[in-house]
């Protein structure tokens, strides 16, 4: 017998999309499935943010409909 061998789960990335801080001085972004409705502005610095796409794992979000 084996004892502590776990069985891992394979993590699965897609092409994300996601909103981007455009200030220079903050680094924040934001899923787009996990930001707030029409918000544009960053949650940390109150700058502008822009829509962009990025490799990330696959999260769901229970709380919003789709």
């Amino acid at each position: 017998m084996v004892f502590g061998k776990k069985n891992v789960e394979e993590i699965k990335m897609a092409d994300t999309k996601i909103w981007v801080c455009t200030s220079d001085s903050c680094n924040c972004w934001v899923r787009d499935n996990f930001k707030s409705k029409d918000a544009t502005k960053c949650p940390m610095c109150n700058s502008e943010m822009e829509m962009t796409s990025k490799e990330l794992q696959i999260i769901h979000n229970h709380s919003v409909a789709e």
